[in-house]
C-alpha cells in the first residue's frame, strides 16, 4: 500500500466515552476511516502509522442523523468507524505519534 491512501485510509481517532473505555481496559482503539476503506488496509494502515501489531478489525457503516433546520429537512453525512484491536502488550500513544 502506498503512503498516499495509507493517509486517506485513515482520517483520525474517533474521541468519545465508549472509545476511552475500550482504550482503558480493552486495549481496543476507535478510528474514523474512509467509507471505502477494507479491513485489511486499515490494518495495514495502522501498523505502518504506528509500528504496532493488529490483531483484528471490526467495521461499521455510521448513518448521518436526519436533522430539522430553518430551511426544511437536513441529513448529516454518513461515516465508517473501525474499532482496532491490537496484540497483547501493544499500545498506541497519540502524543508521541504526532511528531
Amino acid at each position: 500500500m502506498n503512503q498516499e491512501r495509507v493517509f486517506k485510509v485513515l482520517l483520525g481517532p474517533h474521541v468519545s466515552e465508549k472509545a476511552t473505555l475500550l482504550a482503558d481496559k480493552k486495549s481496543q482503539f476507535v478510528f474514523k476511516v474512509a467509507t471505502d476503506a477494507t479491513k485489511l488496509e486499515i490494518k495495514k494502515a495502522v501498523e505502518s502509522l504506528f509500528s504496532v501489531k493488529v490483531e483484528h478489525v471490526t467495521t461499521q457503516n455510521v448513518l448521518g442523523k436526519s436533522k430539522r433546520t430553518a430551511r426544511g429537512l437536513g441529513k448529516r453525512n454518513d461515516w465508517k468507524k473501525a474499532v482496532i484491536s491490537l496484540q497483547p502488550g501493544q499500545d498506541i500513544d497519540f502524543a508521541s505519534s504526532a511528531e
